[in-house]
């Protein structure tokens, strides 16, 4: 099973991943720039393998360049939320 198989699965390794990124000093501009490289990744390469992530390909091939960064600042939010409750 893939951890892009549950939306909740795929939030809980993100925010493993950036907590992992934080602890090794990567700076917020850093994550940010990867965030958005991952999901312009996932967006033109991976299917979407259930409805929040089919959500999420098409606001970000609807988006602008501004936006899509937008979306994944927004992911990282998420996922730090996550990680601090």
């Amino acid at each position: 099973m893939s951890v892009l198989d549950n939306f909740d699965s795929w939030k809980q390794f993100l925010a493993n991943r950036l907590e992992q990124a934080q602890s090794q000093g990567m700076s917020q501009q850093t994550i940010s720039q990867v965030a958005y490289e991952v999901g312009d990744y996932l967006a033109k390469s991976v299917e979407a393998k259930n409805s929040e992530e089919a959500v999420l390909r098409e606001l970000w091939n609807a988006a602008s360049k501004e936006e899509q960064q937008a979306i994944a600042n927004s992911m990282v939010k998420l996922v730090q939320n996550q990680a601090n409750h």
